[in-house]
């Protein structure tokens, strides 16, 4: 396909975990990809020359940088066809120690980003009465988590982010969907023990951790043609966790 037919799938925060398994997933079904990244510049050049990927090296936190990478994206495919908003930070703490800079930009990355990537590309879509949305979320912020309130809060705005855009958006011809994963073998939760890992793992229905490419491969499921009818859908990927 040309470039002015189908344009490229654009992932924040793609350098890295989940969102490494999305890039990687997405170019082997023939998308053109541009994906984000922040600090992670060895693991973005490497992913970049493994796959034929575009890195863009842009701050989630910043809305200035958010333009910049959905400009960039456009001027080297022609437009931004597909969003995954994976970019996120974890914090685990007590409710009543997190600070108020904590909390800004914990929901700088995690909330805001989402929204400001989806503002940029959708005056493109609606002009062209197509696009996918699709937003990783995370279970905690369906049934909430101990010690993670905050990170909780924000994936749970970003649940009720994504069904609301989904009916606004709609008559539109643009879906937009979420992926809900559980607990997923990456490098965000290597902060945890063996023990704490293991535990989880046996709480699990399918008894074992997820691993990131089982989360691409939904993102892969809501961006095809077959998903064409669902939007406004949280698509949980957590082995039975949660149900």
């Amino acid at each position: 396909m040309t470039e002015e037919k189908r344009g490229c799938a654009l992932v924040n925060g793609g350098s890295r975990g989940i969102g490494r398994a999305i890039v990687r997933a997405l170019r082997r079904a023939g998308y053109e990809v541009a994906f984000t990244y922040h600090a992670s510049h060895e693991e973005a050049a490497l992913l970049a020359k493994e796959t034929g990927a575009l890195a863009i090296c842009a701050d989630s936190a910043s809305e200035a940088d958010i333009a910049r990478a959905v400009k960039t994206a456009e001027e080297a495919y022609g437009f931004v066809a597909i969003l995954v908003n994976n970019a996120a930070a974890s914090l685990t703490k007590l409710f009543d120690t997190v600070t108020p800079a904590e909390w800004r930009a914990l929901s700088a990355v995690n909330l805001d980003s989402a929204l400001f990537y989806a503002g940029a590309v959708l005056p493109g879509m609606i002009r062209r009465k197509n696009g996918k949305i699709i937003n990783i979320t995370s279970m905690w912020g369906e049934v909430g988590a101990s010690m993670e309130v905050h990170y909780a809060t924000t994936k749970a705005a970003l649940i009720g982010f994504t069904k609301a855009l989904a009916k606004e958006v709609g008559p539109s011809g643009i879906t937009v969907n979420a992926v809900s994963p559980g607990v997923i073998d990456t490098d965000m939760n290597n902060r945890l023990s063996a023990e704490d890992k293991a535990a989880l793992a046996e709480e699990t229905p399918l008894g074992r951790l997820g691993l990131a490419d089982e989360v691409a491969s939904a993102v892969l499921f809501l961006v095809s043609e077959g998903a064409g009818f669902i939007t406004g859908q949280i698509l949980g990927v957590n082995g039975g966790f949660i149900t």
